[in-house]
């Protein structure tokens, strides 16, 4: 694993047709909060909404997919307009049936995640990325890691690598 930008650099970066994302300790920051009626809620980064919203200008197909089966996935995934598969166990499957249905070859494709489920989606994907606060067993398969952690801004920081290859052609 390197945060050696030259691995992600212009080129590959405008090479880039999808992005997945894990959602728990990539889109939040790994905690779940209850309210004493036992509703469950989460933190994330405003910032990383803005971020999808660029990508999704360049025509760079983004979503989420996370282990977990829980409405607040969806919820989130819904206000970011992007598209969500939860209670997903092999996401290396689910990666390739997305990629196969939209003709995008796997060289051209970032996972974000942060821990050991997400190991087999790292393993096929061009760009394997890891955010900061990663779980050790998952640096190995990485190739970046951000310098924000899950839920404040690696979301963000991952999308605008993207787009600030594209505004800046020249």
């Amino acid at each position: 694993m390197t945060k050696d930008l030259s691995y992600l650099n212009k080129e590959s970066l405008l090479s880039i047709e999808a992005v997945f994302f894990d959602f728990d300790g990539v889109f939040t920051d790994n905690f779940v909060y209850f309210s004493e009626d036992g509703l469950e809620t989460i933190k994330s980064s405003r910032s990383d909404g803005l971020g999808i919203a660029r990508l999704h200008e360049l025509g760079i197909k983004t979503k989420i997919i996370s282990t977990e089966k829980n409405e607040v996935v969806a919820r989130r995934a819904e206000k970011l307009k992007i598209e969500c598969s939860d209670g997903v166990s092999d996401k290396a499957l689910e990666i390739r049936l997305f990629c196969k249905e939209n003709n995008i070859e796997l060289k051209n494709v970032i996972f974000v995640g942060n821990d050991i489920n997400d190991i087999n989606a790292l393993n096929i994907v061009g760009f394997p990325i890891g955010v900061l606060d990663s779980y050790p067993e998952i640096i190995p398969h990485i190739k970046y890691k951000t310098s924000k952690p899950g839920g404040h801004g690696a979301v963000r920081e991952v999308c605008d690598l993207i787009f600030n290859a594209h505004v800046n052609l020249n």
